[in-house]
């Protein structure tokens, strides 16, 4: 009987093909993982969710700017723990894959002619001075420009397209607001563990590598938490900490209002723990764009005589010399301060080499990528310590006026747009988006960290949110005239 209620020939072969198949796959890679080790086991572990993810990109675009976000914060402990593994290149691939999304995406629904603004031309016009770059005169290292490029222009010119595109609903304001502060209040509690139970192995060996002149001073070690350095750590603490504290002062529940002011001040302790003194400038800087946008003179008032007695307290007492943080943070207003001096000097040395160089010695030939691959050089000697001087070695003093303007620019149409912006609750949230912004902008004069992530995604979507919010404004109510 070859067929009946119990008996199926075709379905028994059927079963039988699939079984045979799975027994050959399973011999065949238990082959490779017992000749090529756990490496290949892990990677055909992890491949199926690899391939799902990539699905749900190609679906939904947003999903995987959203992850770019995380990423951004995790990369740099990721290559402390995992030698061998490129990850920054992971934040392109990111994006790019994004971008590969929105190409193919077969609904249509993603449309040019959001990016005809002024924000994604002046991203453009920036990198088309940086390609420039490539032919520079002093002819710096092809693999130089490549990855400070990425940092420099490429990670501005392709998130800020990429927000108009996928990121531009007014609930987008939240989600991204609620990420940055949740991860940034991650990173200070993974900070406080760092202070009290110590650092891990990896990041042991990470400081015993070369970091520990840096980060360990006077026997206390400067906090770095899950970030590229204890500088960029500051910086980003003290941009976060501006935004959760302004958010705490706007029309919000009690609830909400509390969890953004508990934030806030965990976050300043952060910034304190990592002994960053320019994060001091990003947190006053960035709290006084919101005193100037509060269009309240009287608040404007109070909240100067609180920073100047606040600065006072630091430049003319001694109160909290007792405190290690408190200390070194007192020294960013000492003019003698021997690190100062050092920088001061470097950029008289480099005001000597510029003189000639009004298009500077090119992307790529001071810092960390100039001393990988332009060590010949005399500029890659020289360490930039500013995002402002980086550029200025590397654009010369013609890019250095153009990046600069462009900073300008963004900061006053923001400020324009937040000023007419009419619904209560956005108009605080961008606020918070544009002082922190001019927070992290104000932190580059003393470190490179508005070109570090996770700061530089933060500043470009916010940039990006601020441009896109009139179209989510409450119209003015029209003024009725009595006859």
């Amino acid at each position: 009987m070859e067929k009946n209620l119990f008996y199926d020939r075709q379905t028994t072969v059927t079963t039988s093909l699939w079984v045979g198949t799975g027994l050959i796959l399973s011999l065949f890679f238990g082959w490779i993982i017992a000749v090529a080790g756990m490496p290949v086991a892990t990677l055909l572990i992890i491949s199926p969710f690899v391939i799902g993810y990539l699905i749900i990109a190609f679906l939904q675009p947003r999903i995987t700017l959203l992850t770019f976000l995380v990423y951004c914060f995790l990369n740099s402990t990721l290559g402390k723990h995992i030698d061998g593994v490129q990850f920054g290149l992971g934040q392109d691939g990111l994006l790019l894959l994004a971008w590969l999304g929105i190409i193919f995406h077969r609904s249509g629904r993603y449309r040019l002619r959001h990016l005809n603004n002024s924000l994604v031309w002046m991203a453009v016009a920036w990198l088309a001075i940086t390609l420039l770059q490539i032919v520079n005169p002093d002819k710096p290292s092809i693999e130089g420009w490549f990855y400070e490029m990425r940092s420099a222009s490429l990670y501005w010119v392709l998130t800020i397209p990429l927000v108009f595109m996928v990121f531009n609903k007014k609930v987008d304001i939240n989600l991204f607001l609620n990420i940055i502060i949740l991860l940034s209040v991650a990173g200070a509690l993974y900070g406080v563990k760092q202070l009290f139970l110590g650092v891990d192995a990896a990041e042991n060996r990470w400081l015993e590598a070369g970091a520990k002149k840096t980060h360990l001073l006077f026997g206390k070690l400067r906090i770095f938490s899950f970030y590229s350095e204890a500088a960029q750590f500051g910086a980003s603490q003290a941009h976060i900490a501006v935004v959760a504290i302004i958010l705490a002062l706007g029309p919000y529940t009690t609830t909400k209002k509390c969890w953004y002011a508990i934030a806030g001040l965990l976050l300043v302790y952060g910034m304190l723990l990592s002994g960053t003194r320019g994060a001091l400038f990003g947190l006053v800087g960035g709290l006084f764009i919101y005193l100037l946008l509060s269009k309240k003179g009287s608040i404007l008032i109070a909240g100067a005589l609180c920073g100047m007695m606040f600065f006072s307290i630091l430049k003319y007492t001694h109160a909290g010399s007792g405190n290690q943080q408190i200390s070194r943070l007192r020294t960013s207003l000492d003019p003698n301060d021997a690190s100062l001096m050092v920088r001061l000097n470097n950029q008289a040395i480099l005001r000597d080499y510029l003189s000639n160089k009004p298009f500077g010695a090119g992307v790529g030939t001071i810092g960390t990528w100039g001393l990988k691959y332009n060590s010949t050089k005399f500029i890659s000697t020289i360490p930039p310590d500013s995002l402002f001087v980086k550029i200025w070695a590397m654009y010369g003093i013609v890019g250095f006026i153009i990046w600069f303007g462009i900073m300008l620019y963004i900061l006053g149409k923001s400020i324009g747009i937040i000023w007419q912006t009419n619904n209560a609750i956005l108009r605080n949230q961008l606020t918070a988006l544009c002082a922190g912004s001019t927070g992290i902008l104000l932190c580059s004069y003393g470190n490179e960290v508005l070109n570090t992530m996770p700061s530089s995604a933060i500043v470009y979507v916010s940039w990006a949110l601020i441009w896109m919010s009139p179209r989510w404004d409450d119209k003015p109510v029209p003024k009725i005239s009595l006859p």
